[in-house]
């Protein structure tokens, strides 16, 4: 009877370990409460860059677009990411046919870029947001399997990783997105050089990226609004009212809000649209401009917890595979974070590229969610025998 009743017992105090040990309780909860955070500013800002015209549509849409992404997330974070080494091949090639497709007369071009495809319903789909992804786990595949007796990847490997990561690259200059090929090249260096490879690999691929970028110059192989993006980087106040205009008053909106900002819907350069594209591209400035120096650091703060912990995932993460998927994340993540905030403030170019988990976007939040769920995945699974 005591057994029995002990047992029954036993019964009734394994359900909460069994909540304690469910994948939602697992879950890397800083990595998402940040990402959340980021969304709940974001939607803030939208709404706040959008609002003038009375409407709410351009708000009601990137909400739909964040639930969109949160379950896509969801799957992704589902799914065991080592299923993805058989699936990998399948996932760069629908990347790269996607790209390909832009190129036809299906193609749609945008502020100057053929990079998207009309769906109808005012949905439009830019395919080289997730051949991001397509490019992460390809190069995780190739470079996270060295063969017997080799430490890191081999020659053949890593030619093998360049000549298809050049594809979707070529495509992609094609368009021309200049702002996604550097994504790009980022994350081949980055895997490259956590992968093991010798360091006279990642020297020389860095070096053959500046020598291209110095051709590319030089035989003026660049689009006219390309050249003009460069030259106003290098002085706005040259051409004020052309090329150097987003510049420019990109940084007037930033240095007006001061410590603490104008408040909340309270932007003068924000209200009167003096900066264009300020929901997805330039979304940073109003932040700066309405929540001043404290709510664009927070935002920069919450954006390197992010960084932070799909570092602490790479690190952790139960083989090389799952290592270079996430240090494939962190490296795209990384680089639009810096670029899309340094061509704010005016210490880079402009590029296009949006601010991840703040801007509006379709398939720029689809993508950033995949790539938090890939994380998410990595880590779930950081041991062995999960």
């Amino acid at each position: 009877m005591i057994s029995e009743y002990g047992g029954a017992l036993g019964r009734r105090r394994s359900l909460p370990a069994r909540l304690l040990a469910s994948p939602a309780r697992r879950l890397d909860w800083v990595l998402l409460l940040a990402v959340l955070a980021l969304s709940v500013i974001g939607a803030l800002l939208v709404y706040s860059a959008t609002r003038a015209d009375g409407s709410e549509a351009f708000l009601k849409k990137h909400l739909l677009n964040l639930a969109i992404g949160l379950a896509l997330g969801g799957v992704t974070t589902a799914l065991d990411y080592r299923l993805l080494r058989a699936y990998a091949p399948i996932v760069y090639g629908a990347a790269c046919l996607g790209l390909a497709v832009v190129l036809t007369p299906v193609g749609a071009t945008v502020n100057g870029s053929h990079s998207w495809i009309v769906v109808g319903g005012g949905f439009q789909i830019q395919p080289s947001e997730f051949a991001k992804v397509g490019m992460v786990v390809l190069l995780a595949m190739i470079l996270g399997e060295p063969r017997d007796g080799e430490i890191g990847p081999g020659r053949r490997d890593i030619l093998l990783a360049l000549a298809l990561a050049a594809l979707p690259a070529g495509l992609v200059m094609l368009q021309p997105d200049l702002g996604t090929t550097l994504v790009f090249a980022t994350v081949i260096i980055g895997v490259l050089a956590m992968s093991g490879a010798p360091k006279r690999w990642v020297g020389g691929l860095v070096g053959a990226a500046m020598s291209l970028a110095l051709t590319v110059w030089s035989l003026h192989l660049l689009k006219p609004y390309q050249v003009h993006r460069f030259t106003a980087f290098a002085d706005p106040s040259a051409d004020p009212q052309g090329a150097g205009y987003n510049a420019q008053q990109a940084r007037i909106a930033v240095g007006s809000g001061g410590v603490f900002g104008n408040g909340l819907f309270h932007g003068e350069q924000t209200n009167g649209h003096f900066v264009p594209e300020q929901h997805t591209d330039f979304i940073f400035t109003v932040a700066g401009e309405e929540l001043g120096f404290v709510g664009a650091a927070l935002i920069i703060a919450l954006l390197g917890v992010v960084l932070w912990r799909g570092l602490r995932i790479a690190r952790e993460a139960a083989d090389v595979f799952g290592g270079l998927v996430a240090t494939g994340v962190v490296c795209w993540l990384a680089f639009q974070t810096f670029e899309n905030i340094g061509m704010t403030v005016g210490i880079m170019p402009i590029t296009g590229l949006p601010l991840p988990f703040v801007s509006y976007g379709g398939s720029a939040s689809f993508a950033n969610f995949v790539a938090l769920g890939l994380l998410q995945t990595v880590h779930l699974r950081h041991n062995p025998y999960d």
